[in-house]
């Protein structure tokens, strides 16, 4: 068979180099808009104008449109789960949380809840963006309660496992809103790490009396 060599198929990874381009590029041109001028109160077909696209090619890669906003959800939702798989030997799951999130505010991480007051004002004058974001929370407890069964052997829906997951879930929950409440309240980025790293050593030490020696690697 003759080989074409007038129009060579494009690489694998240049392919989806391109993709994530278009993503990003997509992505970056629905937050703007979002920001000006409200979540609700910006269509689908402004975002494909402003990035120079077709409306499709905009559904084409974000399903939903909240996804457009929160473009970071799989690893908000992944973020405990993962921490506890990846614990260190003789470490505890609140033990390795408790590191990965003392980390994370160092860092300033978006997925911790540092995300710039433009960015924590949109979802906070959005009812639906913030109804989405409770649903991420929710799944990502889901996700930490089955790493915690197969941390320990026990079933995803047995008590223990829920309780630790829904404990240390609502701890991360509770710091999350604290970080984005003080970003809309102006404080910059290193202050805001400064109060949430003493808050957050009181929060995780009325864990350790319950789940010090819970999940152990």
């Amino acid at each position: 068979m003759a080989t074409d060599i007038t129009s060579p198929a494009q690489p694998a990874g240049l392919r989806e180099s391109k993709k994530q381009e278009t993503r990003r590029l997509i992505s970056d041109h629905a937050t703007r808009l979002f920001i000006a001028q409200g979540f609700e109160q910006t269509t689908i077909a402004e975002i494909a104008t402003a990035a120079r696209v077709a409306k499709k090619t905009v559904t084409n890669y974000f399903t939903r449109k909240e996804d457009l906003a929160l473009d970071h959800q799989d690893a908000f939702i992944a973020s405990l789960a993962q921490t506890v798989a990846a614990r260190r030997s003789g470490e505890s799951a609140l033990a390795a949380l408790r590191r990965a999130f003392t980390d994370a505010v160092a860092a300033a991480d978006p997925v911790s809840g540092f995300s710039g007051p433009d960015f924590a004002r949109m979802i906070a004058d959005s009812p639906t963006l913030t109804a989405c974001l409770r649903g991420l929370h929710d799944q990502r407890e889901s996700a930490l309660a089955e790493a915690l069964a197969a941390a320990t052997g026990t079933p995803p829906d047995d008590i223990t496992v829920r309780t630790a997951a829904g404990l240390i879930g609502t701890v991360h929950r509770i710091l999350f809103q604290r970080i984005q409440d003080l970003t809309l309240a102006g404080h910059p980025d290193d202050e805001i790490a400064e109060t949430i790293t003493a808050e957050a050593a009181s929060a995780f030490d009325m864990l350790e009396a319950a789940l010090a020696h819970y999940a152990v690697a």
